[in-house]
């Protein structure tokens, strides 16, 4: 019995010879399978030969756009006004967003007051350049990036999406793949590196959302964080908080905004975009951790971009808002937290969250935001209420843009 004791003893002890293996090879394995693996999964849902689109969209999700009712649309294909919709079964009309996009020319040509249709920029108003941020991963920060800039392509804005996170979420959700896509660069440290820039409209690619174009990421971002430090060191002129700004004035009068979806970290390229900025959003899962998570990273921010300013950058902004997000109205801890914020915080704290849903986290496995998915693939009841939870929040924010341009929201 005492030797089979033994026995057992010794063969349940750890291996610690043999067994060892080097962590720097281990994890090159493993990112080059995940990466094969990422890559067929991608070529599996849109083959190499295909080009990605967009769906159509019922004549009555194009009315919702367009501010209008289904039957004027109607009316007008009747007419022979505009573009000719896709005829389906039952008569069901349906548009492209290049038929969405020509049909708010059409109308805007008649409309009597200007920008009711095409909300953009008008002589004198600025570019306007949103930063989405947040210290702690898991916030919903690329998710909420996404959604804005989409929707606001969709609703008429001349967009432009800046993926500055290493890590290339934003990127991946619109057909990127950085390590098969990006081989010869191709991001935005192209254009802000201190040795030999290149132009901004080089990196800038189209995406297949009408009216969106973006400019991906990849670790090729990390150079912007490893080289500052030395140019700093070695006084070179170009202030580092300058340069992203530097670099979208070359494109301005192309967009009349600009998404930046930062990394989790307060590095030289979140503070550079924070001094490109005009508006600031936070955003925030409303637990215990995430809040005091958020406190650490408002007390460095305040301080880091204080010695920013005294250098001379820009910290004045029209506007800076904190997003719920991943809420959960049945949730009382959350509920407890949200009314937390909204007593220290006040207006600054949008009025509507962003629910958490199965139908935002299904669509991204097939690396696809909510307005790209059909809705047919989720109930109705599970589909209306994300949808209608992102619609606010970006109503929300495209008010303050207008807001920020001395207009109310198409006025």
């Amino acid at each position: 019995m005492e030797q089979a004791t033994t026995d057992a003893t010794a063969t349940d002890a750890p291996q610690t010879g043999h067994t060892q293996e080097r962590i720097d090879l281990l994890v090159g394995d493993h990112a080059r399978r995940l990466s094969e693996r990422l890559q067929a999964h991608r070529a599996q849902l849109f083959p190499p030969d295909a080009k990605r689109s967009l769906r159509k969209f019922t004549s009555g999700e194009a009315a919702d756009l367009l501010g209008v009712k289904d039957a004027y649309l109607r009316k007008l294909h009747l007419d022979g006004r505009g573009p000719s919709p896709e005829i389906r079964a039952g008569g069901r009309r349906y548009y492209s967003p290049e038929d969405i996009q020509a049909l708010r020319e059409l109308l805007e040509a008649g409309a009597k007051t200007p920008g009711t249709y095409l909300p953009g920029r008008r002589d004198g108003d600025h570019l306007q350049v949103i930063t989405v941020i947040n210290f702690k991963g898991g916030s919903g920060k690329t998710t909420t990036a996404a959604h804005l800039a989409q929707k606001m392509a969709l609703d008429g804005y001349k967009v432009l999406a800046i993926d500055l996170d290493p890590q290339a979420s934003l990127s991946a959700l619109h057909g990127f793949q950085p390590e098969f896509d990006l081989l010869d660069g191709g991001t935005l440290y192209d254009a802000i590196r201190y040795d030999d820039p290149v132009p901004l409209r080089e990196v800038i690619q189209q995406t297949y959302f009408t009216n969106l174009d973006i400019i991906p990421g990849n670790l090729d971002l990390m150079e912007f964080e490893h080289e500052t430090p030395r140019a700093l060191a070695q006084r070179d002129g170009n202030l580092f908080f300058t340069r992203i700004g530097d670099a979208l004035s070359s494109v301005e009068q192309e967009y009349d905004v600009v998404v930046v979806d930062c990394p989790p970290q307060l590095g030289f390229l979140t503070m550079s975009a924070l001094s490109a900025a005009t508006a600031v959003l936070v955003t925030v899962h409303p637990q215990m951790l995430d809040v005091m998570s958020m406190c650490q990273f408002l007390l460095m921010t305040s301080n880091l971009l204080g010695v920013v300013g005294e250098a001379g950058g820009n910290m004045s902004y029209d506007w800076m808002r904190y997003l719920v997000t991943r809420y959960e109205p049945g949730d009382g801890p959350q509920n407890q937290m949200v009314s937390f914020m909204r007593s220290m915080f006040g207006e600054h704290v949008l009025n509507h969250p962003v629910l958490k849903s199965t139908a935002i986290s299904d669509a991204g496995i097939t690396k696809q935001t909510l307005y790209e998915v059909e809705k047919g693939q989720f109930t109705r009841a599970t589909y209306e209420r994300a949808i209608e939870s992102l619609n606010a929040v970006n109503g929300e924010i495209e008010a303050l843009v207008q807001a920020a341009w001395g207009r109310n929201h198409g006025t």
